[in-house]
């Protein structure tokens, strides 16, 4: 007999550590019966129960939303801290996972040290959940589903609704309580992935076989057993293949690894990096490019993530925004200066200031430089290719001029009349790459 909400929170309470607690409250039906079931238990006030409230703004209600949330928690005694978050919806990725993926980064932003953040996701959302990774290719650890608990920001993420309570049994309770609730249009537009498999697939498969969650969710209990032995052995690789310095992974080295340990520890590189994982078909592409990438430097995009393979290693960043060649600025003297690809030259000493004024442009083709003390001429891109200065980051590399003088590429090379130009500012110029 499956335990009621109220006995079901008793009983997880006791099981987890003496921290405080706050709830990622939506306003919607499951994330309202599992703040006001908390509510009503001592043990969970006593930890400072609170909730927060993401506001994603892109609904014409979400500040309606926002208000709802703060006058529930108020009737509770409770706080509700709301966050206006910014969807970045150029990332590649569509509006549900954009959105996700600034709810999850305001969370961890937010959650207060050694605070455990509690989530309503229950038994349907996991059986949903598994089935879309199925569908999406994925291995054991997709397979298995999202996690109960999980590191998060500077406390953990917990699902303790996820293996016992059902969807049913909070419907019924925020019925039974009369609570009011937000109703999300979204959630009924099949056109999404999820609620396609929500309204339509899942209960054809309960209609014959009524089973069909017990059995998802077996599975994937065993998945999750596979991918955490799995998870030890891949750890180990990425340790060696990993170059904490530069960031970028063996590529041969990774390529020569079975492929339950490979397709973890590159989701686990990227995700280390703020990245987003890539699909089954990006996926069998990289792998082509290691394969096949001697003397070359392919590049392979999606979802808001770029991959180099460079140099027998992986290169991985976020998609940096369009740059436009023909950019430059006048009248620079050593004050921080934000570049096109997101980053950053100045000065060591951001009071110095250079003695004239300097053009900051990027590359045209065709530059060239006598760095000081050089008794010749160098092309910019053979003084690339020797400094091994990574392709991606050559497009985006500050040129200094002195009227149409060349007189230094970043901080790297100067000319004799740069070097006099700096040694008068008493500093340095010190360039940040975009990441």
């Amino acid at each position: 007999m499956k335990s009621s909400l109220p006995d079901h929170l008793d009983a997880a309470l006791v099981g987890m550590p003496e921290a405080a607690l706050c709830v990622a409250f939506s306003g919607g039906p499951d994330s309202t019966a599992l703040l006001h079931a908390l509510a009503q238990r001592p043990a969970a006030r006593a930890r400072g129960l609170r909730a927060l409230h993401i506001d994603h703004g892109l609904h014409a209600d979400s500040a309606a939303w926002a208000e709802h949330c703060r006058q529930f928690c108020a009737g509770l005694g409770l706080k509700c801290e709301v966050l206006r978050v910014q969807v970045e919806t150029q990332r590649g990725e569509g509006v549900e996972a954009a959105a996700r993926h600034a709810r999850y980064a305001a969370f961890a932003t937010h959650l207060r040290a050694g605070e455990i953040l509690l989530l309503a996701h229950h038994r349907d959302d996991q059986a949903e959940t598994v089935l879309l990774k199925l569908l999406r290719g994925a291995g054991p650890e997709g397979l298995g589903g999202m996690r109960e608990r999980r590191p998060l920001g500077r406390g953990e993420l917990w699902r303790p609704l996820l293996h016992d309570i059902t969807r049913e049994q909070l419907r019924d309770y925020v019925a039974t309580h009369r609570l009011p609730c937000i109703d999300d249009p979204s959630n009924a537009d099949t056109r999404l992935a999820r609620n396609r498999l929500r309204h339509d697939i899942l209960p054809r498969l309960a209609a014959y076989w009524p089973q069909a969650v017990d059995s998802i969710l077996h599975s994937a209990a065993l998945s999750r057993a596979a991918a955490d032995a799995l998870r030890v052995q891949w750890l180990d690789a990425f340790a060696s293949l990993h170059d904490e310095d530069t960031g970028s992974l063996d590529a041969g080295g990774w390529l020569a690894l079975a492929p339950a340990l490979r397709e973890p520890l590159l989701d686990h590189w990227l995700h280390t990096r703020g990245l987003s994982a890539p699909t089954t078909a990006q996926r069998a592409q990289i792998e082509r490019q290691c394969a096949a990438a001697a003397g070359q430097s392919p590049c392979i995009r999606w979802g808001g993530t770029e991959l180099h393979i460079w140099k027998g290693r992986l290169w991985a960043r976020a998609l940096p925004p369009p740059i436009d060649p023909d950019w430059e600025t006048t009248g620079w003297r050593g004050e921080p200066l934000a570049l096109p690809d997101g980053g950053h030259l100045a000065l060591h000493d951001a009071a110095a200031r250079l003695p004239v004024p300097l053009t900051v442009r990027l590359r045209r083709g065709g530059e060239r430089i006598r760095p000081a003390g050089d008794a010749h001429t160098r092309e910019l891109r053979d003084l690339f290719q020797q400094a091994a200065l990574p392709p991606w980051q050559r497009i985006a590399c500050p040129l200094l001029y002195e009227g149409e003088e060349l007189v230094a590429v970043a901080d790297r090379w100067a000319s004799a009349r740069g070097r006099q130009l700096f040694d008068d500012a008493g500093r340095l110029p010190c360039w940040q790459p975009g990441s």
